[in-house]
């Protein structure tokens, strides 16, 4: 999965999460401190690989570690290019309410 396509898959799973806000506020303000979160990943990654895939792993320190990756994230999260997942259509209010 080149880089692109995993940016992509982050900020598709923040949005179905519906953690956009916060996501973006977030990534700003931390912007100056990812790549010292990649290097802590670094030193974690043999710990964090026993729960999570080394390949996921890999692909997160990518990110942190390339500001312009990091960008492409929050400008895909602001403007909505992020893709929600499609769940069955359930009316908010049921229709005998009305």
């Amino acid at each position: 999965m080149n880089s692109d396509n995993f940016v992509q898959k982050v900020a598709d799973k923040i949005t179905n999460l519906g953690l956009v806000g916060p996501a973006i506020l977030l990534l700003e303000a931390n912007k100056p401190l990812a790549f010292l979160g990649s290097q802590l990943l670094l030193v974690a990654q043999p710990t964090l690989n026993i729960f999570v895939s080394p390949r996921f792993t890999q692909q997160t320190i990518n990110l942190l570690t390339d500001s312009q990756q990091l960008e492409q994230l929050i400008q895909s999260l602001e403007t909505g290019t992020a893709q929600p997942a499609r769940t069955h259509d359930v009316p908010l209010v049921s229709e005998e309410a009305q």
